[in-house]
């Protein structure tokens, strides 16, 4: 039976995509199977993903990284949520915070309490119950998983990091597990006459790479998926009409904050993503609403340190591979599709789709039910993002451009539909077959951008009048407390995770 397993993969382009796949194989497979990347040093990377959700600690954990020298190797920065500024109405501020709001009470989750408790006037911002949100106000940062003598949970943190540093960093680690890297430009595709699979890559320099299993992380060209499989794209512009990005570095000119900032202008967003040497700033626009030029400078005008750097774009078309396996060919990363990094999930859907891959590794066969289980599941998870996004551009109540009527006014998924009218009506939000976004995360977004649920849940109920302002104060006071004794976010890396530190 072991006769027909795959022994040779290779991986098609280096970058984040590409090393974090190389040092995930290498980590699970590495004995059972050869790894070969092919990448090019006359290709740049794209690599402007700087922030990410915690879930990038299991995937450090799974290849054995150390966090503090992964943070240190990387210009690192910790991070406890997203701010998004004017998304609901100009000056509008809430934060997408990571972890646990307040304490749930038998069944009901703490969001329903909350709802009666704003009801009643006894309860404060739905913030102030969240120890990651009242730690990233107050700049402040640790490691604690729970609240001590309480039933609450600590810190839940990402990180930002410099996605370059990451990939070499990965690279230095597979190639001490054995990955090969090959140098050179690949000049031709060679496919099975018979069964369409992939049999080889030749490069400029006459070489040949063979391999029975192919993972795409050529970035948007999708060099195998869609130049030689031409697998197709789904294009979901008419939803997140955004098409350009502006991206430039700049100089720091205060302490790191513990988290990611996204700030709506006219046509689109900006980002900023402070690391320890620089902070990375990007405008992501429509040009239907919106010139380069004039998208340049309005990203200029909010920087917050000078430029280390000259701007530059980055054209793109949110969307998804109609298939990310075909044939023996899996893409990863940006060749499988893009979504803007409006929820910092774009090396999460790289490793998501490593995940999965090892769940589906396949025999040689390729069995087509294993394959288009891998397929059905990828679409289901970037589907599911791509409505969470959709959600943050249509609940706006903007009318000061048309870019953002037109978000507002727009048909949307019938699955996002779904959502808002039952978060709506009553205040509720159910998670689907371990979609990313738990409901506290949909909760964040809905409140703040202002869309008002009109009940909510009757055994919110039990709890009297005096219990229920009573819970509201103590968790409040307990969650500030606790915050203002955290160390600030920049002492604690200077401490642990500086770059240039001694480990």
């Amino acid at each position: 039976m072991t006769s027909d397993r795959i022994r040779n993969v290779v991986i098609i382009g280096g970058g984040t995509a590409g090393w974090m796949t190389a040092a995930a194989l290498a980590r699970t497979m590495g004995r059972q199977i050869s790894i070969n990347l092919v990448e090019s040093d006359e290709i740049g990377a794209i690599g402007v993903g700087e922030a990410t959700i915690p879930a990038i600690r299991l995937f450090n954990q799974l290849v054995g990284l150390d966090e503090d020298e992964f943070v240190r190797e990387t210009q690192g920065t910790f991070k406890l949520g997203i701010q998004f500024q004017n998304w609901g109405k100009p000056g509008d501020c809430y934060m997408h915070a990571f972890g646990q709001f307040g304490q749930s009470l038998g069944l009901l989750e703490f969001a329903q309490y909350w709802l009666r408790g704003r009801e009643q006037g006894v309860a404060g911002s739905l913030w102030d119950y969240s120890l990651n949100e009242v730690a990233a106000r107050h700049g402040r940062f640790a490691r604690i998983n729970r609240i001590a003598d309480t039933n609450l949970d600590g810190i839940a943190h990402a990180f930002h990091f410099d996605a370059g540093l990451y990939a070499t960093y990965l690279r230095k680690l597979s190639e001490a597990a054995g990955v090969v890297r090959t140098e050179g430009r690949i000049v031709k595709v060679n496919r099975d006459g018979l069964t369409g699979n992939v049999t080889s890559v030749a490069l400029a320099n006459g070489a040949e790479i063979s391999g029975e299993l192919f993972i795409d992380c050529s970035g948007f060209r999708g060099l195998l998926i869609e130049e030689a499989l031409e697998t197709g794209y789904e294009d979901w512009t008419h939803w997140l009409p955004c098409d350009r990005a502006i991206a430039v570095p700049s100089r720091n000119i205060a302490p790191p904050r513990p988290y990611t900032q996204s700030i709506a202008h006219q046509a689109g967003w900006q980002w900023r993503i402070p690391l320890q040497h620089r902070t990375g700033n990007g405008h992501v626009f429509c040009s239907d609403f919106l010139s380069e030029d004039e998208a340049t400078a309005i990203l200029l005008a909010n920087l917050e340190g000078e430029p280390l750097a000259d701007p530059r774009t980055i054209p793109f078309r949110t969307g998804m591979r109609k298939r990310a396996w075909n044939h023996n060919v899996v893409a990863l990363g940006l060749s499988s599709g893009f979504l803007e990094p409006l929820e910092s999930t774009s090396i999460h859907l790289i490793q998501d789709g490593i995940a999965k891959l090892l769940s589906h590794f396949p025999n040689a066969d390729l069995d087509p039910v294993n394959v288009e289980a891998y397929n059905r599941r990828m679409r289901f998870d970037y589907e599911r993002i791509r409505d969470f996004i959709i959600l943050h551009y249509h609940a706006n109540q903007r009318t000061d451009s048309a870019f953002w009527t037109r978000c507002r006014e727009m048909e949307i998924p019938g699955s996002l539909k779904d959502k808002i009218d039952l978060f709506r009506a009553t205040g509720r939000i159910f998670r689907e077959n371990e979609e990313l976004f738990v409901e506290i995360g949909w909760f964040q977004v809905l409140t703040g951008q202002n869309i008002a649920p009109a009940s909510y849940h009757p055994l919110a109920d039990k709890l009297s009048d005096e219990q229920l302002s009573g819970f509201f104060e103590d968790i409040g006071r307990i969650v500030d407390a606790t915050a203002r004794q955290l160390p600030m976010h920049a002492d604690f890396i200077a401490q642990y995770c500086a770059a240039g530190a001694e480990a």
